[in-house]
């Protein structure tokens, strides 16, 4: 039966399905230009099945035997970027159900970033689902040799990329962005300046982060597995990236035309949502920083077929 599963879920045309149905329902949706509470509960309801079941998939895949180590530490940066996108929706839909979000945008356009949030998590599923078939792949019929050395790699964009990344800078960065946050939020109001900031700031991270995992994707160019992996991720990515950058453009939108009418339909838990769409947004590139570094140490390594599952090879 999982194996069935297995070879369902391997298919690249699911990945296009889902996406159709996404945005057919999500423009069905949006006829009336009102989303009644049923629309919304189908809409939670279907990214929770997909995000959660989506992890559990990528956890069974996690606990194959491997001769590549490296594999199970992308499955578990993977994962853990599953695990907070899917928390943020279960927040953001348990919120909506119960009455205590009313509004994220101005009215009007409410409706428009609803539409964004819906299609472009989808779609982030569906990346990360293409890339565990190749990850999974990998994972079963290639082994570890060595590790590349990099010291005739040294330069100052590599020097400066790992101090930037190294465990304890991101640690700082996260507790500044927290606190940060926190600090902003104390009167529950955003201003114009606070949004530009914060929007700039993640604008920068997230597309760097894409180039970057993109310039992996090149150096993996003798692994073709790898690459597709590297691709899925960077796909993934760049959908939280659009949504990211949707989300603050109606919010500028807002701030600067209609900053009046805007206040009006503010609640203090519009606000405290804002906080942990920030915070999760912080951790999500935070986990694709991690992830990056695994997937750059994957395509560095020297690998061959697993002769176990090649045995043309012996």
């Amino acid at each position: 039966m999982s194996k069935a599963v297995s070879e369902v879920l391997r298919d690249e045309r699911i990945v296009i399905v889902l996406i159709g149905i996404a945005v057919f329902w999500r423009a069905v949706v949006s006829q009336d230009e009102i989303e009644a509470p049923w629309e919304c509960c189908c809409s939670g309801i279907s990214l929770f099945i997909l995000g959660w079941a989506l992890l559990g998939y990528v956890y069974a895949l996690s606990q194959k035997p491997t001769r590549w180590p490296i594999s199970n530490k992308i499955y578990q940066g993977i994962g853990f970027s599953l695990f907070v996108l899917n928390s943020y929706v279960m927040i953001y839909y348990g919120m909506r159900l119960y009455g205590l979000l009313q509004v994220e945008v101005f009215p009007p356009l409410d409706l428009i970033l609803r539409n964004v949030r819906y299609v472009t998590f989808v779609m982030f599923y569906c990346a990360i689902l293409w890339s565990t078939t190749y990850l999974e792949k990998i994972h079963e019929e290639y082994r570890f040799l060595l590790a590349r050395s990099t010291l005739h790699e040294r330069s100052l964009r590599t020097s400066v990329f790992k101090v930037l990344t190294d465990d304890r800078t991101l640690l700082v960065m996260i507790g500044i962005a927290f606190l940060w946050r926190t600090v902003i939020s104390f009167d529950y109001t955003v201003t114009f300046w606070e949004s530009t900031c914060q929007y700039i700031i993640q604008l920068i991270i997230g597309w760097f982060l894409f180039g970057h995992i993109c310039a992996v994707a090149v150096k993996a160019r003798e692994k073709p597995d790898l690459i597709k992996v590297v691709q899925g991720i960077a796909l993934a990515l760049s959908t939280i990236n659009v949504y990211a950058l949707v989300y603050y453009g109606l919010c500028w939108y807002s701030l600067v035309g209609l900053v009046a009418y805007f206040e009006v339909f503010f609640v203090p838990a519009d606000y405290i949502f804002q906080d942990l769409r920030f915070f999760a947004l912080v951790i999500f590139y935070y986990t694709m920083i991690v992830l990056s570094k695994f997937l750059e140490t994957a395509s560095a390594d020297y690998t061959v077929p697993d002769r176990a599952t090649h045995p043309n090879n012996l």
